[in-house]
C-alpha cells in the first residue's frame, strides 16, 4: 500500500475543486493500493471567512494557524511515501513548505486553474502583492510529477516540470445518476457556480432577457444571486448535501465564460455536472469546454449573444432534442469523465512517483 499525504487548501467536503481533483478518488485509489490521508490548510472558520469583506485579523489568524499545521506536516511526512499538493501547500507565501516536503519525499503537484496568473478575488484584493506569480512554476520544477486538469494547463506545466500528465476533473457517476422526472410546467434554464464565477452569468443576462421575449422559462441559479429584470429567477444557495437534487430539475445548463487566459484554464466542471444528469449544456467555446461538449451532439457552443439566444431557444422548444442530447451527454461523462475512469490513472502517477 502506497501512503500519500494530500495537502489541500480547504476542509474536506467543503470545496468543489479539491473534491473533484482528489477527494472523490480516495476510495477508488485505496482499491488500487494507494492510501490517501488529507491535511487541510484552513479550518471551516477560515474558509467561511475567506470570501467575506473585512475580518482581516481573523483571516490573518487562520492563515498563520494553517502554516503551523504545515510545519507539523513536514515532520509527519517521514511516515508517508508521496506528498500530493493541490494548488499550493499554504496561502500567500513563497513555496518554502513545498520545497521542504520535496526534499523529504517525492511530491506530486496538481492544479486545475491557471493559478500562475495574478487572479485575486476582489474581496481580498489587498493580498494580490503577497501572491508570488512564479510560485506554481517553481513547484513544478521540483515536483516529481505534475498533474493538471486540461491540455491548456499542461502547456504551462511542461515548460517547468520533468513529467506532466493530464487527468481531467471527474464526476462521481455513482452519485450523479439520471432519473426519470415529471416534465416542468415550463422549461428551466440553470446555472451553478460561486461568487468567483457569478460575473460570467451576470454578463449573460442580456441574452437571457432577449430569450425570454421568445420563450417562457425559469432561470435557476445555484450558488449565487442575480437580478432578473424581466427574467423569473429562482436562486438557491450551494449545498453539498443537496447539490445533485438542486440541479436535477434543470432542462438546459449554462456555462458562460469570457475569452481570457484565466477562463481557458478552466476544466469545464459545471458542464460535466449537467451532462452527468442527462442535461444538455450550452457553453462558451473556451478551453476544455470545446473538448467536453461536441457542438450539436451532446450540447451546443455559443460564442455571441445571438448564438446564446438561438441555441437556447432551439433546446427549450424541442423536448426530443433535449432528451437525445442528454443521452449523449451522459455517455460522454461515463466514457471519459467518470471518477471510475480517471482514478486508476491518478493511482498510476502516485505509484510511479513513489518509485
Amino acid at each position: 500500500m502506497i501512503r500519500v499525504m494530500a495537502l489541500v487548501p480547504y476542509p474536506i467536503e467543503h470545496a468543489p475543486g479539491q473534491r473533484y481533483r482528489i477527494e472523490q478518488w480516495a476510495g477508488l485509489l485505496r482499491e488500487e493500493g494507494v492510501d490517501v490521508t488529507f491535511s487541510p490548510f484552513l479550518t471551516t472558520t477560515g474558509m467561511n471567512t475567506l470570501y467575506r469583506r473585512g475580518h482581516v485579523a481573523l483571516k490573518t489568524r487562520e492563515v498563520l494557524r494553517g502554516f503551523v499545521k504545515r510545519v507539523a506536516d513536514v515532520a509527519e511526512s517521514r511516515r508517508v511515501d508521496v506528498i500530493f499538493v493541490y494548488r499550493e501547500a499554504g496561502f500567500l507565501a513563497p513555496p518554502v513548505i513545498e520545497r521542504f516536503l520535496a526534499w523529504r519525499r517525492p511530491l506530486v503537484f496538481d492544479f486545475d486553474d491557471a493559478i500562475y496568473l495574478a487572479d485575486t478575488n476582489p474581496v481580498n484584493a489587498w493580498s494580490r502583492f503577497l501572491k508570488p506569480r512564479t510560485k506554481p512554476g517553481t513547484i513544478c520544477r521540483f515536483a516529481r510529477h505534475v498533474t493538471v486538469g486540461n491540455e491548456f494547463l499542461a502547456e504551462f506545466a511542461a515548460r517547468h516540470a520533468q513529467a506532466v500528465t493530464v487527468v481531467p476533473s471527474t464526476i462521481d457517476t455513482d452519485h450523479y445518476q439520471v432519473r426519470s422526472r415529471a416534465e416542468n410546467e415550463r422549461p428551466v434554464v440553470g446555472w451553478t457556480g460561486s461568487v468567483t464565477t457569478l460575473p460570467y452569468l451576470v454578463a449573460l443576462m442580456p441574452a437571457l432577457r432577449r430569450l425570454r421575449q421568445r420563450q417562457d422559462f425559469e432561470l435557476r441559479v445555484v450558488g449565487g444571486r442575480v437580478e432578473g429584470n424581466g427574467v423569473e429567477v429562482r436562486c438557491l444557495p450551494w449545498r453539498a448535501l443537496t447539490e445533485v437534487e438542486d440541479l436535477r430539475p434543470i432542462d438546459v445548463g449554462l456555462l458562460p465564460l469570457p475569452n481570457t487566459e484565466w477562463a481557458r484554464g478552466k476544466c469545464g466542471m459545471k458542464a460535466l455536472q449537467y451532462m452527468a444528469l442527462g442535461i444538455p449544456a450550452v457553453v462558451a467555446p473556451i478551453g476544455a469546454n470545446t473538448k467536453i461538449v461536441k457542438d450539436g451532439v451532446n450540447g451546443f457552443w455559443a460564442g455571441t449573444e445571438e448564438e446564446w439566444v438561438d441555441r437556447l431557444s432551439l433546446l427549450l422548444g424541442d423536448t426530443a432534442l433535449r432528451r437525445r442530447m442528454g443521452v449523449e451527454a451522459r455517455r460522454t461523462v461515463e466514457q471519459s469523465y467518470s471518477h471510475r475512469v480517471q482514478a486508476p490513472r491518478m493511482a498510476q502517477v502516485l505509484r510511479e512517483a513513489a518509485g
